[in-house]
């Protein structure tokens, strides 16, 4: 089971309904593919607080659509830490034409695929951790995100 410590940090988000249903859906979802058990942390903030993670931790100053901040083994049951800027992911569902809805899903289960120590720098990684998100959304009824890029 995946338990979600829910930071709403931008008021936005609350558009979207149930984010605690609808972030355990997603969880859920990844966790149907690659299982695991444990505590996410979740922020679900704005593009200057995603800016200011990314420059402090990447070096990156800009905002970005997601980070994902593994936990260490000795800080089980933690996963680690998700931040989500609603910005990003609004201006980026809008754009591919996708209920931001259903981006957001997509933008978790990426995070938690990355909590559990998949990447996408090298060409294999990325298939494999694209493959896990194609299932995990399909199986909640998400189109495949990669088709269209």
């Amino acid at each position: 089971m995946i338990q979600i410590e829910l930071i709403v940090e931008h008021e936005s988000w609350h558009d979207l309904g149930d984010l605690d249903a609808l972030c355990q859906r997603a969880f859920n979802a990844g966790r149907a593919v690659e299982p695991a058990d444990g505590v996410v942390s979740l922020l679900l903030a704005d593009d200057p607080a995603l800016r200011e993670l990314n420059s402090d931790f990447r070096g990156i100053d800009k905002p970005t659509d997601v980070l994902s901040f593994p936990a260490l083994e000795m800080d089980r049951p933690l996963l680690g830490d998700i931040a989500v800027a609603y910005g990003v992911c609004e201006r980026d569902a809008r754009a591919q034409g996708k209920a931001l809805a259903d981006h957001l899903v997509h933008l978790l289960i990426h995070g938690y695929l990355h909590l559990l120590g998949h990447d996408h720098m090298q060409p294999d990684e990325a298939e494999r951790m694209e493959s896990l998100e194609i299932s995990a959304l399909s199986s909640l009824g998400i189109a495949n995100p990669y088709d269209s890029e």
